[in-house]
């Protein structure tokens, strides 16, 4: 090996985290209850992006802490909260959602992230549409 492929190496190890893409994103949230009469369609911010990890493959000759499989995670949100239009007065027509203040590279936090692969699933209205930019 090169002088020069070995001190990359190190250095991305070393470094890793500066190099990974992790930041608030643009999202639209799509929100509808059975018993009101639209969707709400909701511009926030969640956290995606790029986060290096190493290959677990070799698990049994590195140590645990050389092992990492990092997410794109909230490092800091809020929630925000809307009213859901034409909603009847027996329904609670509010809606809480998650805003990605800033984000980081880390572990899934189960207690307010989904940390598995969701089955494909459809993000549209079935019911007549408001836009609510806040």
């Amino acid at each position: 090996m090169s002088p020069f492929f070995v001190i990359s190496l190190l250095f991305g190890l070393i470094f890793g985290q500066t190099a990974s893409l992790c930041a608030p994103s643009e999202y639209t949230i799509h929100v509808e209850k059975r018993e009101c009469a639209y969707c709400l369609a909701i511009n926030t911010t969640i956290c995606a992006g790029f986060c290096m990890t190493r290959d677990s493959n070799g698990k049994k000759l590195l140590l645990k802490s050389a092992l990492s499989q990092n997410v794109c995670t909230y490092k800091e949100m809020l929630y925000r909260t809307v009213l859901i239009p034409g909603c009847p007065h027996h329904t609670i027509p509010y809606y809480s959602y998650p805003v990605a203040v800033s984000c980081k590279c880390g572990k899934c936090n189960t207690d307010y992230s989904d940390c598995v692969r969701e089955r494909v699933r459809t993000n549209y209205c079935t019911k007549p549409q408001k836009l609510c930019n806040l």
